[in-house]
């Protein structure tokens, strides 16, 4: 099937007004106060949860540093130090929300990963906050609280493509709670000899929030779908063998660790739900390299691509299908893409396959399991070397690649273990951007690690062992990416 990968000049619209809309932002605080927090929930978002609230921080207390010097106190240097002092802990607990956010909202499922940002800002905020200097205590409002949970809405119908379902929902719910936190806000206030304060969040409102924050935080370590086991997967296990010696695997938990071993002793640890087969000694040359983009970009790889195919007016859909459907994919077959990177491909593939990632990058991984969760998909992810698959021989109906495949080390082994693992008759798809892509956006956008290459990126049919069959290769958009299929021998 061909799809129309035209042009849509709505959506480059869309995307250019709403990027001006940000950058407005930081010139109007009444625009920078929802696009702002929209941005650090992104941020955050982006990161390791360490990694994030350390930017952040910086971020948040070294502008105040700086804007800040008119409220200095003037009456020695340890009253200045004291102050500062005072300024980095309401830098923390402006932050600690966002991180916080970051850690449990994506081991929730639906509008409820929209709810830790808010609970936990109006719950810090509001009962710790006033601890603080006065001068630092802005205190915390339930409009306030909107423009937090505002943003963490908006973050997660960008996750979900704004579709209308949830929207609707979500504009629902949103609307009732704010309804309610009003009203809590007045109520608090009845009896009391001063004068109400509008919008003011009342302390049974902020113990409500707190209450909620740990409910939220331990139903994130508990609840359903929290944490990937392997005990129960009889199939994928027997799919499994080690990439060193092709001995089989079997799953182990000792000592609160979970590892696949060999009946020779060999061991390889599951962290976070995700056996890893590769070592950081590993990696070398044109493999290590990938590994340090794809590390640093892999929590905004998703966006980046996103807001790029936006701003070029393409459908996003189309462009997926456009070689995703070269697959063949039936329902009932097992899948495995290596490189799977955040697993965007696994998206547009038929419902009731069975899915397997490996990536060189735990953090793609981890990003991808966040996307997998979203998409209510379920995949067994692998750390591991595509030139050395920790799978048996012909193990999968459908082997694919996309994206990567252009800086392994050894392209040539790589394919070979893709036809290795793949069952005969299978077709293989190997996608990557062209040179003109490379030259065109990644030597602009990371330009230290792909200036002053030895050669030209091109397809690799002459890597293709001749023995396969109905090997074809097709160029689309524009030359900036190429799609080759081929079909392993039926020996059956």
């Amino acid at each position: 099937m061909t799809y129309n990968l035209q042009l849509f000049r709505r959506s480059q619209i869309l995307a250019s007004a709403i990027a001006a809309l940000f950058i407005l932002g930081f010139f109007f605080p009444f625009i920078g106060v929802w696009t702002g927090i929209i941005l650090a929930v992104w941020f955050a978002g982006t990161q390791r949860p360490l990694q994030g609230f350390v930017w952040l921080l910086a971020l948040n207390y070294l502008p105040s540093l700086f804007f800040d010097r008119s409220n200095f106190p003037e009456t020695g240097v340890v009253a200045m130090l004291e102050y500062v002092a005072w300024m980095l802990a309401a830098s923390v607990l402006t932050v600690l929300p966002f991180t916080f956010h970051r850690v449990v909202s994506p081991r929730l499922n639906g509008f409820l990963s929209t709810l830790p940002l808010p609970l936990a800002a109006t719950a810090v905020q509001t009962l710790v906050q006033p601890q603080l200097p006065l001068e630092l205590n802005h205190g915390f409002s339930v409009p306030a609280s909107l423009i937090y949970w505002f943003a963490a809405v908006i973050i997660w119908m960008w996750h979900s493509e704004f579709n209308a379902e949830p929207f609707l929902l979500a504009v629902g719910i949103f609307a009732t709670i704010q309804t309610v936190a009003l009203a809590v806000s007045f109520i608090s206030f009845l009896g009391t000899s001063t004068q109400p304060k509008p919008f003011e969040v009342g302390t049974p409102f902020a113990w409500l929030c707190l209450l909620g924050t740990a409910a939220l935080a331990i139903y994130s370590l508990v609840g359903p779908g929290s944490r990937h086991t392997w005990t129960n997967q009889p199939k994928a296990l027997a799919r499994l063998q080690s990439p060193n010696t092709g001995d089989p695997l079997q799953f182990v938990h000792e000592k609160d660790r979970d590892e696949l071993r060999t009946p020779s002793g060999e061991r390889f640890p599951i962290r976070n739900g995700i056996p890893v087969f590769l070592k950081p000694a590993d990696l070398t040359d044109a493999n290590h390299k990938s590994n340090e983009i794809y590390e640093m970009i892999g929590g905004f790889y998703d966006d980046i691509q996103r807001v790029f195919l936006a701003f070029k007016g393409l459908d996003r859909e189309a462009y997926f299908r456009s070689y995703i459907d070269r697959l063949q994919v039936k329902l009932g077959d097992s899948v495995l893409e290596t490189s799977v990177g955040t697993g965007l491909n696994f998206k547009y593939l038929p419902r009731g396959v069975e899915l397997s990632g490996l990536d060189l990058s735990p953090e793609m991984l981890l990003n991808c399991r966040a996307n997998l969760r979203r998409w209510r998909l379920e995949a067994d992810l692998f750390v591991g070397n595509a030139e050395a698959l920790p799978f048996a021989d012909s193990a999968f109906d459908v082997v694919f690649h996309v994206g990567g495949i252009n800086y392994f080390s050894d392209r040539a082994k790589a394919i070979r273990e893709m036809i290795r693992v793949a069952k005969p008759g299978s077709v293989l798809l190997i996608a990557d951007g062209s040179e003109k892509h490379v030259k065109g956006i990644y030597e602009t956008m990371l330009g230290k690690f792909f200036k002053n290459r030895k050669e030209a990126v091109s397809p690799p049919v002459d890597l293709v062992p001749p023995e396969m069959q109905e090997i074809h290769l097709e160029e689309f958009r524009g030359g900036q990416f190429y799609a080759l299929t081929f079909r392993k021998p039926n020996t059956a």
